[in-house]
């Protein structure tokens, strides 16, 4: 963020007057004082005048260190507008110390704790947080806005010099030290962002909660969403989030209806065949579940009636503005500010609250957890193939997917040599795919480059298409998928719905407390490497960018000009992208950093009437 350094410099002159006023008063009536007047320092009067020289002179040195602070700000890049604004009015305000002592922060970034983040802080207990800064919107797109440009420059680089070894691992150097920096200038403001992200999620969870219980179920509006879709569990999940966000943006209680789900039915003491759901996951709500109501219709016809049946979202008509990439209206500002994919993390949280595992489930996934001996640092690599090969994906060895991983583990010793650390990474690998033979045949040479790959082949067998759909595949999946999402960094490739699930959860993820004490990550936003698609949902609707720089095409590209809405089809990973110029008609490429991501945002009627 550019410093209008002219501005501030106004200020802190206006600061000095404010000070210098202050000791003209405060001093002022000292100087002019006659001999009778001196003379009352040996009467009874003596001990109160002391007193008050004591603390004129305790108010002229915490007005020193205000000054001395606002000097710091403007030496370490900290947004001045609030800050100043603050310091004004405190000094306006008549905000002097008085009896409370002001405590001077160790160093500027300690100054950082935004007012929010001491629930203790009161209108009586001043404290040097009216200084602290809140990033906004546009410190938190431009911060964002040099990692994605650096990055796909780095792609370009990559792409054009891959045959350059020396020059590649130069590169890559940079690209560490560079990245190691600019998340530096997040961890400033780190403490605010994860007390925002807390509040942001709480504020979801009760939102969803107060839909999904409604006082008196029997008049309550609903949504049934029937679990039948015929496609995998990455699908059908994203079917049932689907339907949550019809629900969200309807304001009806979403009634799941999965008696025809294909995933392990459990024949029951009469014969009769029943869905695992409750088995597997958390029921969706305490007090509705049934889709009773005066009136029932299909959607197509009756959007009025008290129970609606929702259709798979390819044949939802007409399209309505809700539907993924959009995001809640109430909420998008604090979101866009907060989150580098606010649809990655809106759908996140609503797949984060569908999937909530059972008690058994729960027990599952935690002594696999222990069995693996799971843990961090590590790569979650995702490998699909079988029947994704050759009809929805190509075909990518798992060295593909390796040199990703490598790269991540190079990136982190650099950070350890920037932090001064010289602690030993372990390179661990948590690999879950379809295939056996990667197990068989494709991990040896990267064992012996000193990887260490954790998973279990069974899975993998149980994953293949003759058992896909049994109890022991669907805890699997849904093991590979949790296990996925809490890796540090994620391979995959997003033509996968496994992998995209993953991805989305993974947003839910570093607001509970680190045992260690350390800063977890909580923007999750860009800890992937797809091989091959970008992110989307399923039947979403457009997915625009919008152009922020002319562009002259070569053959094959697009020409664009500033404000050019960009419908994008995919990312090459080499520093271009293909789309369509909505408003010339052409098709082709174009450089990714000429274009930023358009936000689509719309009213969702659950939202209504919160206080964010």
């Amino acid at each position: 963020m550019a410093l209008n350094f002219a501005y501030a410099g106004r200020v802190l002159v206006g600061v000095v007057l404010v000070w210098l006023l202050l000791i003209f008063f405060i001093g002022g009536p000292l100087l002019k004082r006659t001999e009778g007047d001196y003379s009352l320092i040996n009467s009874e009067n003596g001990e109160l005048i002391l007193a008050r020289l004591s603390r004129a002179s305790s108010e002229l040195d915490s007005l020193r260190a205000q000054n001395e602070e606002l000097r710091n700000l403007l030496q370490n890049y900290i947004p001045l507008g609030l800050q100043l604004n603050k310091a004004s009015d405190l000094l306006k305000d008549g905000g002097l110390p008085g009896e409370a002592n002001l405590p001077i922060p160790a160093s500027p970034v300690s100054a950082l704790a935004p007012l929010s983040s001491s629930p203790s802080s009161s209108s009586s207990s001043i404290s040097l947080n009216l200084f602290a800064s809140v990033p906004n919107l546009k410190y938190e797109q431009a911060r964002r806005r040099v990692s994605y440009s650096y990055n796909e420059l780095w792609f370009f680089l990559n792409d054009h010099f891959k045959h350059n070894v020396s020059l590649l691992k130069f590169v890559n150097e940079h690209r560490a030290s560079f990245m190691y920096d600019l998340e530096s200038l997040s961890d400033r403001d780190y403490e605010w962002r994860k007390n925002e992200f807390k509040k942001l999620t709480e504020l979801f969870t009760s939102v969803v909660d107060k839909l999904q219980n409604p006082p008196n179920c029997a008049t309550a509006n609903k949504l049934v969403c029937r679990l039948n879709k015929g496609c995998g569990f990455g699908c059908q999940m994203h079917h049932v989030s689907y339907c949550m966000v019809v629900a969200l943006a309807t304001k009806r209680t979403m009634i799941l209806d999965s008696n025809n789900w294909r995933y392990a039915p459990n024949p029951n003491a009469h014969g009769s065949r029943e869905p695992s759901w409750n088995l597997i996951f958390q029921p969706l709500s305490r007090t509705c579940t049934t889709a009773d109501g005066k009136t029932h219709k299909p959607w197509s016809e009756g959007v009025t009636a008290q129970v609606v049946d929702l259709p798979i979202i390819d044949s939802l008509r007409p399209r309505m503005d809700y539907l993924p990439r959009a995001i809640p209206e109430q909420i998008s500002e604090k979101l866009i500010t907060l989150h580098g994919s606010p649809i990655v993390w809106f759908m996140g949280q609503i797949l984060g609250f569908i999937m909530r595992p059972s008690q058994e489930m729960k027990k599952f996934l935690e002594n696999a957890k222990k069995r693996f001996k799971f843990r961090s640092p590590i790569i979650g690599i995702h490998v699909r193939r079988t029947d994704k090969v050759g009809t929805e994906a190509s075909y990518h060895s798992l060295t593909e997917y390796m040199k990703y991983a490598e790269q991540y583990f190079q990136n982190l010793e650099i950070y350890q040599q920037r932090s001064g650390k010289n602690d030993k990474i372990e390179r661990l690998i948590y690999l879950a795919t379809d295939d056996t033979n990667i197990w068989r045949e494709e991990i040896k040479p990267f064992e012996e480059k000193g990887f260490t790959f954790i998973g279990d082949s069974q899975i993998a067998q149980s994953a293949g298409l003759t058992s896909r759909y049994s109890l022991d595949s669907l805890r699997n999946v849904i093991l590979d998928i949790w296990l996925l999402s809490e890796s540090d960094h994620l391979v995959c490739t997003f033509s996968s719905q496994v992998c995209r699930l993953a991805y989305e959860l993974m947003q839910t993820r570093g607001l509970e407390n680190n045992i260690n004490n350390e800063k977890s990550r909580i923007d999750w936003y860009d800890a992937y490497n797809s091989l091959d698609d970008i992110y989307y949902f399923g039947g979403q609707n457009a997915h625009n960018q919008i152009a922020i720089l002319n562009h002259d095409p070569e053959p094959g590209q697009i020409p664009m000009k500033i404000g050019d809405t960009i419908g994008i089809a995919g990312n090459h990973w080499n520093g271009w992208s293909k789309g369509l110029n909505r408003v010339n008609g052409k098709t082709g490429l174009y450089p990714g950093f000429k274009a930023d991501e358009k936000i689509d945002i719309a009213k969702f009627e659950a939202f209504d009437n919160i206080d964010t």
